[in-house]
């Protein structure tokens, strides 16, 4: 099992998402953000049109998951 912040998936806090698979942890973040939007969480509102302008482009898209993904690969199992 690893641990990513919600800051280092884009988003906004320290929230702590930890999961086996980067898959899992994509899902818990963006369900956090959801979350997030529901509060009307300014900053997460914020880190949200950031993170609509990279879809907007699939290859920025694909880039940014890829590069996230490595970053959970090379992360270290919680002890």
């Amino acid at each position: 099992m690893k641990t990513m912040r919600c800051n280092q998936l884009g988003g906004a806090c320290d929230q702590e998402f930890q999961a086996n698979t980067f898959e899992e942890i994509a899902e818990m973040a963006q369900k956090h953000g959801m979350e997030m939007f529901q509060k009307k969480d300014e900053a997460h509102l914020k880190a949200m049109n950031d993170m609509q302008e990279i879809m907007k482009s699939p290859q920025e898209m694909k880039v940014w998951f890829d590069n996230k993904k490595r970053e959970f690969e090379s992360l270290p199992e919680n002890k």
